[in-house]
């Protein structure tokens, strides 16, 4: 059986712990950005991403919510020291550091990202401002007046198309829309932008996302005809064009069929764990039980929405016989780094189940070091193992609360799927497993 993370913590680990303690006992000093609702500005190459920072005092000192439509990610890492404060992102490794001048921050956020390249993003953001993108913005949203012309609304479901060069991906738009302020997502095969939120002005859409992982900006037009086409900034390296039309039936297909085993019908691999031991599902632990082994990454958003799901589902299924086994793929080719992104992780879900350091965030390097898969397209990828041992079913992506009945769906297949895998009785397992088929 894997030994539980917290019995065995290297160094670095309590160099970590003293880190985050150090950050909680600077945010319980007075001083500081004042409480109340900020309006933050990241500036990317599309212009101005806005999004809500809100301070408020918690018992145990002062916290942070990222503020995107419904949307409140709380952030409880902040230090303050003099004029300078830093957020540290929950469950990543990004952060702000900024300088405080009255009712105004300015700095830096920056985004790590794999071999070196991070990026340094310019924020600012001033306490009191409520808009997202237009100052005369109503904030309730309010509809228009009685006997008015009626606006433009692009409340629905969108067939969208993400060009990037020769690329074409698809995509599905759900959108809301409550007087000019506008809330949603796009789904793509490979997972959804989660929570947007922005406004519709005239024909000008605009929509835009910091919740700590994702930077997104969007800016669209609403045509004649009633399609939407417009730009799309993800950081400031990464810019798509993309087209949109209504169509309540938009669908992407089965996200069963992307990912497959290239011969036989059984997965293995041995990685190390927190403490450096290394982990195969031909351990004793795993026999006879069933597994679902998850690709992912701190860094990656998505993967922070699938670990919700596995946690609820390993909490109240492991008794019965269910194991989640997570393969990080992290940011840092050196294991310390890894493996301090990937504790962060744990604690920001309380995850108890398996998390084992695989590689880097590439999907290439990914699939290298899992050659029994086609590849590996999406982080996360899902792997359903029965007790005997055998693959059942590959879910590629991750539909996260953002999207709605896509989620709500896949939720279902997701725990339908572990419950009856976990009906089947337990077959009689040889006490050597055959040797897995060359690829």
């Amino acid at each position: 059986m894997p030994i539980a993370p917290a019995a065995r913590r290297p160094l670095h680990w309590m160099l970590l712990m003293i880190s985050t303690l150090a950050l909680a006992s600077c945010s319980r000093i007075d001083g500081g950005p004042r409480d109340g609702l900020w309006r933050a500005v990241l500036q990317v190459p599309g212009g101005e991403l806005p999004f809500g920072i809100e301070f408020v005092r918690e018992e145990g000192g002062r916290v942070a919510y990222l503020v995107n439509g419904p949307e409140r990610t709380r952030v409880n890492e902040i230090a303050v020291n003099g004029d300078a404060v830093t957020l540290r992102m929950p469950g990543f490794n990004n952060r702000i550091d900024a300088t405080l001048e009255g009712d105004t921050l300015s700095g830096t956020l920056t985004m790590v990202k794999p071999k070196g390249k991070d990026q340094q993003i310019p924020f600012r953001a001033r306490h009191g401002d409520a808009f997202r993108f237009s100052p005369d913005s109503p904030a309730d949203a309010s509809p228009p007046a009685p006997g008015a012309t009626p606006a433009p609304d692009v409340s629905g479901r969108w067939a969208v198309v993400f060009a990037d060069g020769g690329k074409n991906t698809p995509a599905i738009g759900e959108l809301s829309q409550k007087g000019s302020l506008v809330t949603g997502t796009f789904l793509t095969p490979t997972g959804d932008h989660r929570f947007l939120a922005g406004e519709l002005r005239g024909r000008q859409l605009r929509l835009s996302k910091f919740d700590g992982g994702h930077v997104f900006l969007y800016h669209a037009t609403l045509a004649d005809d009633g399609t939407l086409a417009g730009q799309f900034w993800s950081g400031i390296a990464f810019e798509d064009r993309f087209t949109a039309r209504r169509d309540d039936n938009a669908s992407l297909g089965d996200a069963d069929q992307a990912t497959k085993l290239v011969a036989g019908d059984r997965f293995d691999f041995r990685f190390p764990d927190l403490g450096g031991v290394n982990v195969s599902l031909r351990d004793q632990f795993f026999k006879g039980k069933v597994v679902v082994v998850a690709l992912a990454g701190s860094w990656c958003p998505n993967c922070h929405d699938e670990a919700k799901l596995l946690v609820d589902l390993h909490n109240r299924k492991r008794a019965q016989g269910f194991e989640v086994v997570s393969l990080m793929f992290e940011q840092f080719g050196d294991f310390n780094r890894a493996s301090e992104a990937t504790y962060r992780f744990r604690e920001q879900y309380g995850i108890e189940y398996t998390t084992l350091i695989a590689g880097i965030s590439d999907k290439d390097d990914a699939a290298s070091r899992l050659p029994q898969l086609n590849g590996v397209f999406a982080f996360p990828t899902t792997i359903f193992i029965d007790r005997g041992g055998k693959v059942r079913k590959i879910h590629t992506g991750f539909a996260g609360p953002a999207t709605g009945v896509h989620h709500e769906k896949m939720v279902r297949e997701f725990e339908r799927t572990v419950e009856a895998l976990l009906a089947e009785p337990v077959p009689d397992l040889p006490p050597t497993e055959p040797a897995l088929p060359k690829v």
